[in-house]
């Protein structure tokens, strides 16, 4: 699968973006889903991600109750809407996909667990 991340930009502290993650050649519903980040200077880290399933969300302590991941399957496209946007926030921002057989679930929030990546679309949040 390829995955094309979007929906990138510079906006303000407390602003909202959406980004999206297009898959093609397969369809989503074959594979687990997350989101992940990486600001400069810094190690990639988990944002959010689905379920093997699909049924349950996942999401950084940091990005909780602020930042919503979600998919649609008829689009093959996953989203994250993020809100109330922090200058911590500020990284570039990576979708992929577990492919089968599925890393456990306790390998949900990890990077190596993620067999395909997108090629990062930038978020900057102005303070």
């Amino acid at each position: 699968v390829q995955l094309q991340a979007s929906g990138g930009g510079l906006v303000q502290t407390g602003g909202s973006l959406r980004l999206s993650c297009a898959a093609s050649g397969r369809t989503l519903r074959e594979y687990r889903m997350g989101w992940f980040r990486q600001a400069p200077g810094k190690e990639r880290e988990f944002v959010a991600a689905f379920s093997k399933s699909g049924g349950t969300t996942y999401y950084a302590d940091s990005v909780q109750g602020r930042f919503t991941i979600s998919r649609d399957n008829t689009k093959s496209t996953m989203y994250l809407q993020m809100n109330s946007l922090k200058p911590e926030d500020t990284a570039i921002y990576y979708c992929a996909a577990d492919s089968p057989p599925f890393a456990i679930t306790s390998m949900t929030r990890s990077g190596s667990s993620y067999d395909y990546w997108g090629q990062g679309t930038q978020v900057t949040v102005s303070s």
